[in-house]
Parts: C-alpha cells; sequence; structure tokens
C-alpha cells in the first residue's frame, strides 16, 4: 500500500461539485477511508471592496481548476493503477490526472506540507488574516465616491496596503493636489 497525495483537474468553477461526486463515488465502491483518504481544496480569505463603502470577505480557491486526493492508486495482484484510481478518473468534472497519460504523479513531501498548510490541516504559525483585494494600481484614474471629494477623478499615486489608504492626484483650483483616502472611498471609472 501507497499512499500518497495526487492532484486532480477539474472543470474551473466544478471544484465543490467534483469533490462531493468524488466521495460520494468512493463511498458507493467501498474505498473510501480504505483506498481514498481525503480530498482537500485548500482557499484563502480575501477583502474585497464592493461599490457602495462595502468591504466583503469572500472565500477564494488557491488552486482553481484542480482538488487534491491523497489515495493509493495501486492495484490488487500486481496491478499498475487500480480501482480507486478509476473511481476518482472517471467522476463527473474530472479531466485527469497531473503527470503522464498513463501514471499519475504524486506530490512531493514539501509540496504536501505546503498544501495541508495553506488548506490549515497542519499545526503551525496562526492562520493568516484575510488578504485585501483592490481592482486598481498605481497610474490608474479613480473616481471618489464618499467624503469631502465626493465626484472629483483623480490619478492613483501611491497604494499603502497595511493602512487600507490610496493617495489620488486630484486637481482642485487647476493644481494636482495629493488625497489620501481610504480603499472604500474611491471607485474605478
Amino acid at each position: 500500500m501507497s499512499i500518497e497525495w495526487y492532484t486532480v483537474h477539474t472543470y474551473v468553477g466544478q471544484e465543490d461539485r467534483v469533490e462531493q461526486n468524488l466521495i460520494k463515488r468512493a463511498k458507493a465502491f467501498g474505498m473510501y477511508g480504505e483506498k481514498i483518504f481525503q480530498v482537500l481544496q485548500p482557499t484563502e480569505e480575501v477583502i474585497e471592496h464592493r461599490e457602495g463603502n462595502k468591504k466583503e470577505v469572500v472565500r477564494r480557491k488557491l488552486f482553481p481548476g484542480y482538488i487534491f486526493v491523497q489515495m493509493d492508486v495501486e492495484g490488487e495482484d500486481g496491478e499498475e493503477l487500480g480501482e480507486s484510481w478509476e473511481v476518482v478518473r472517471n467522476t463527473a468534472g474530472v479531466t485527469g490526472f497531473v503527470g503522464t497519460q498513463t501514471r499519475p504523479v504524486p506530490l512531493s513531501p514539501e509540496e504536501v506540507e505546503r498544501l495541508l498548510q495553506s488548506a490549515g490541516v497542519t499545526e503551525g504559525p496562526e492562520p493568516e488574516k484575510p488578504k485585501l483585494r483592490i481592482n486598481f494600481k498605481e497610474g490608474d484614474l479613480l473616481r471618489v465616491v464618499s467624503g469631502p471629494f465626493a465626484d472629483f477623478s483623480g490619478i492613483v499615486s501611491e497604494i499603502n496596503m497595511d493602512r487600507s489608504k490610496v493617495k489620488l492626484l486630484v486637481s482642485i483650483f487647476g493644481r494636482e493636489t495629493p488625497v489620501e483616502l481610504d480603499f472604500a472611498q474611491v471607485s474605478r471609472g
């Protein structure tokens, strides 16, 4: 018995459905806990700024289009690939394993450790706080949507992710003036 982690390619956006179907199939074939042990989809929390000064914490998949399966792919009686490989490969939404056409390639111990840490399965440092995600960069033109500079527009000159602030160069009385605003106070266009 050789239990290892494998990367399974799925249709993007179908990872949750594939995970559920795979677990159902493995249980139906009596392999869950015997040949197929875990199915993971590592995610992270990110903070997205929405229109109207709203911040929203969203779960985002770290590896869209992939799930990770801990399993024993070896077959009985010296077969190279066993029934567990067939169960996974023939699950609706699975497009294949990462590896060669005839043999899936297991993850290295280092990759497994990083995978389990990103999925929050192993003990280690405290989980990271949600990451902030913005949809603008330096040089972009943004519109101020709230505060004393509402309806002004300006060019992004600086972004401070730690403080959730952006510095815009706004034209006031014909002169470019730097104005520091919260991410929630600006929007594209």
